[in-house]
């Protein structure tokens, strides 16, 4: 499975994780005493990246640990950029964007109950932020002119640095190594 799509699947798992939390933490909603599964909703982060990084040494042929831990900060840098160039982006493919409460003045103001862009797919963007707000502000069409344009350069510096990030983790592995990193979604 590619990269990109297990990311995918992780971060609507991680969201339904923290859907779960929400369950469990109300009375009699699956906790402890609520006759429901124990340990569900413990998400954790660092144990999730460090299972990724494992799968990553096995799909990419690493058995020498000392070879691994020269090239694991190489990999991590193409994971890091490749979430950030999502960042701002994540509203969009996980259903946010405008209000969708219709018009008129019974209308909720468009950001209340959205979580900040970024969430887990990097650090809130606040080129992305910044932009919103100037939709949902209906502002002149040179301020959201000149947002874009701020949120487009960021989106393209992002890009870049995930482009680089890949350069220097092709430069070291082997061709086999390449590939396969290829078509797990790193490079």
């Amino acid at each position: 499975m590619k990269l990109n799509q297990w990311l995918v699947m992780a971060g609507v798992a991680a969201v339904m994780s923290l859907g779960a939390n929400q369950v469990v933490a109300q009375p009699g909603g699956g906790g402890q005493g609520g006759g429901g599964r124990q340990g569900r909703g413990n998400f954790d982060p660092a144990q999730f990246q460090q299972q990724q990084m494992e799968r990553l040494k096995v799909t990419l042929e690493f058995t020498d640990d000392a070879e691994w831990k020269a090239v694991q900060p190489l990999v991590q840098k193409v994971m890091d950029a490749r979430r950030e160039s999502f960042t701002g982006m994540a509203r969009g493919m996980m259903g946010g964007g405008r209000n969708r409460g219709g018009g008129g003045d019974n209308a909720q103001p468009a950001d209340q109950g959205k979580q900040p862009r970024g969430g887990m797919f990097g650090a809130p963007s606040p080129e992305a932020d910044a932009l919103q707000k100037a939709i949902d502000s209906k502002a002149s069409k040179a301020e959201i002119k000149a947002a874009l344009d701020k949120y487009l350069a960021s989106r393209k510096a992002k890009q870049a640095e995930l482009e680089k990030a890949q350069a220097d983790l092709r430069k070291v592995l082997t061709p086999r190594q390449e590939a396969l990193a290829a078509l797990n979604g790193l490079l």
